[in-house]
């Protein structure tokens, strides 16, 4: 039996209540952290939305300044009692945490506080929970929430008595032979971790078949990347009429869908929608994730989607890169879509120069053509519908035909195969003796 966490209270019991949780925001800032691990005020206004998302309601906030954290409760005692005192004012059940604490440090401030206390790795954990619906989501939030208490165990148990062999008083039915509960406890989720693991790994090789079976058909992929609530959904509805509920809200996207689009008439892409990034997104969840964010890796182009109408935009698109990076997915070609734009004045967008990216609206459909045009420019294939009479002779150029373009006919006649085929630039110069017409 799992030790039950205090802090790890599942926020679908948020929704179910009539009245919303009401929630005390905390969050500290030291010289020694790194931007990872620090708190600030824009940092706190996303902690908001993350509650918001979750269905509680911020109440309070506090943001402290000290040398280093607490050992014992990260804000001190004194602090603890502050914030306790903020909770009974505003009559706050729930504590949340900008940073990641230690088992013991959030036990300690439960205590103290008399409140459910949450760092924000896990308030992001339960929000996921919430919105995973498909089993690979579920699947991999449930790897993502074991990895999370797995090296958390010993500081969960601390207030029961762990030996369970005899002698000594342990709770009736856990004497055994001599392994302790928090052992027992260990194994018992390691074992469910491999076995996640080893479902996820089956979800993966279905991706690797759908990736080889999209190389035959010469379709491109292009993934929709960029920070939570950038307007990935949006842009993909207004694309593709998928229909994907899209709201004002974090974390909306769990589970990617994928859709087809005819950019122009040379030329059909997949375009799938991700997830969403965000600072301080816990390392558990990118590694649980993998199995969904690795089609990045293989996608032939990226489009990074930003949100320019927060004044944060900068921010938010350097966090986008990290986690491309961290997925190795560095190397692909990516086109910066900077969304919203509608929001903007004319005068307020001298940011990029009309080659680097494409400004749009994805609610009003404004700049969805002049974005159609750059993907196909980005992905610099699809340019050219031709008929090829390729003699007998020459089969080593319908295998590379095959191999190399987008094939829609075939027919056969006393010269030769008449071909007709979407190729590129580079095939184009080397198929342009067999041209019947173009």
């Amino acid at each position: 039996m799992l030790p039950e966490r205090g802090g790890m209270k599942s926020m679908t019991e948020l929704e179910n209540k009539t009245q919303a949780e009401r929630a005390v925001l905390v969050g500290l800032s030291c010289p020694s952290f790194t931007t990872q691990q620090d708190a600030d005020e824009r940092t706190m206004d996303e902690l908001r939305a993350l509650a918001e998302t979750a269905g509680a309601e911020a109440v309070a906030m506090t943001l402290q300044r000290r040398p280093a954290p607490d050992a014992r409760t990260f804000i001190g005692e004194g602090k603890a009692e502050e914030v306790r005192q903020l909770a009974e004012a505003n009559e706050a059940t729930l504590v949340l945490f900008d940073n990641e604490l230690s088992p013991s440090q959030t036990r300690n401030l439960e205590e103290l506080t008399k409140c459910t206390v949450l760092d924000r790795s896990a308030l992001i954990l339960d929000i996921f929970a919430q919105r995973a619906r498909t089993g690979e989501g579920k699947l991999q939030v449930e790897l993502a929430q074991y990895q999370y208490i797995l090296p958390r165990l010993a500081g969960m148990w601390t207030h029961l008595v762990r030996q369970t062999a005899g002698g000594g008083k342990s709770p009736i039915g856990t004497r055994g032979p001599g392994e302790t509960q928090l052992e027992t406890d260990r194994r018992h989720i390691r074992k469910r971790i491999d076995k996640l693991k080893a479902e996820l790994e089956q979800v993966r090789q279905v991706r690797a078949v759908q990736r080889r079976q999209r190389k035959k058909t010469e379709m491109p992929l292009v993934a929709i990347v960029g920070y939570t609530n950038a307007g990935k959904s949006t842009l993909l509805n207004q694309l593709t009429g998928a229909g994907i509920e899209a709201n004002d809200r974090l974390f909306d996207t769990l589970d990617p869908t994928t859709r087809k689009k005819r950019i122009s008439d040379t030329q059909e892409i997949l375009l799938s929608d991700t997830v969403g990034f965000i600072r301080k997104l816990p390392h558990h969840l990118v590694s649980a994730f993998k199995a969904t964010l690795e089609e990045l890796a293989y996608a032939d182009l990226l489009l990074h989607v930003v949100d320019v109408s927060d004044e944060d935009w900068r921010i938010q698109a350097e966090t986008v890169e990290g986690v491309i990076a961290q997925l190795g997915a560095q190397e692909i070609p990516r086109l910066m879509v900077y969304n919203k734009a509608d929001k903007c004045a004319p005068e307020a967008l001298p940011f990029f120069r009309p080659d680097e990216g494409v400004a749009i609206s994805a609610k009003t459909g404004e700049g969805m053509e002049a974005l159609l045009t750059a993907i196909e420019h980005a992905l610099g294939r699809g340019k050219h519908r031709v008929k090829l009479m390729i003699p007998y002779a020459d089969g080593a150029v319908l295998d590379m035909l095959h191999r190399e373009a987008q094939i829609e006919a075939t027919d056969y006649a006393a010269e030769g195969t008449l071909i007709e085929a979407i190729v590129d630039d580079k095939t184009y110069g080397r198929v342009a003796d067999y041209l019947v017409e173009e």
